[in-house]
């Protein structure tokens, strides 16, 4: 018979094992996470699909922002951010088009669903790989801010937030994409989804999109409601002015979270 004075050590113990086999199985999942986005990266790099998007992209937006640098001569690097939202738009569907539409076309998306692995654990792996080779896109710009540092002295306050706000931008339009693309099976028709959300998203927050909306319904108000409300490109501009906004962070975050849950909810439906 165990003596009252045990009862707590075992209580303690119970405990210990308890908080070990969490932690093991939050170590496991993050495991798992980790190998898929390192397979869908190398995927993405052995397809060329990295390559082309990192070199055609830098190329042509680096060749924008210097033309706009010759002519303004500002040590503002305001203009290649302001190109970066729009070309972003057009290029990160580029990688996420494939990640789940081209697993459904070539039916190995039935073998993802046999391995010990959650949905949600392939989906954020899947979102990690591509907001990892948008960052490896964003640093490619760094050489132009080592270019205004060594011309002036450039604010890199603004300069950091702006870095900030892409990351953010590049982060909703990759979980839209992924999410877009679980529910195709042609690439083609994932890439213009993905477009078309993207440009949704910005374009709404554009004064003269949001007057040619309210003039349909004067009453309603509605493109000052979706500027407001909907489009991320107030949000964006924020930072572009270096302001860190917990507001533009909330929505940023909690559209990304959005995409990346209906997308395991896709997925879970999908399974066999």
């Amino acid at each position: 018979m165990s003596s009252p004075a045990d009862v707590p050590a075992r209580s303690t113990h119970d405990h210990d094992s308890a908080s070990a086999a969490r932690g093991g199985a939050t170590a496991g999942a993050l495991t798992g996470v980790r190998l898929v986005a390192a397979r869908e990266l190398r995927a993405l790099f052995a397809s060329a699909v990295a390559p082309v998007f990192l070199i055609a992209g830098l190329v042509l937006l680096n060749s924008l922002y210097m033309n706009e640098f010759f002519l303004a001569g500002r040590l503002d690097m305001t203009p290649l951010f302001d190109a970066l939202g729009v070309l972003a738009a057009l290029l990160v569907p580029a990688i996420t088009m494939r990640l789940w539409a081209e697993e459904r076309r070539r039916r190995t998306f039935e073998l993802w669903m046999t391995l010990p692995l959650a949905p949600w654990q392939v989906v954020v792996g899947k979102y990690l790989a591509a907001l990892a080779l948008f960052a490896l896109f964003l640093v490619g710009t760094l050489p132009v801010v080592a270019m205004l540092v060594s011309l002036g002295e450039p604010d890199l306050g603004v300069i950091a937030a702006s870095y900030v706000g892409a990351l953010c931008l590049g982060s909703l339009l990759a979980s839209a994409g992924l999410f877009l693309s679980s529910l195709c099976r042609d690439q083609i028709t994932a890439y213009l989804l993905a477009v078309l959300a993207g440009a949704l998203f910005l374009a709404t927050g554009h004064p003269r999109v949001a007057l040619v909306v309210d003039g349909m319904a004067p009453d309603l108000a509605v493109g000052r409601v979706l500027a407001d409300s909907f489009s991320s490109l107030p949000r964006y501009e924020a930072f572009l002015r270096g302001r860190v906004e917990p507001a533009s962070l909330v929505h940023f975050v909690g559209w990304t979270v959005a995409f990346l849950a209906a997308n395991a909810s896709a997925v879970r439906r999908l399974r066999p």
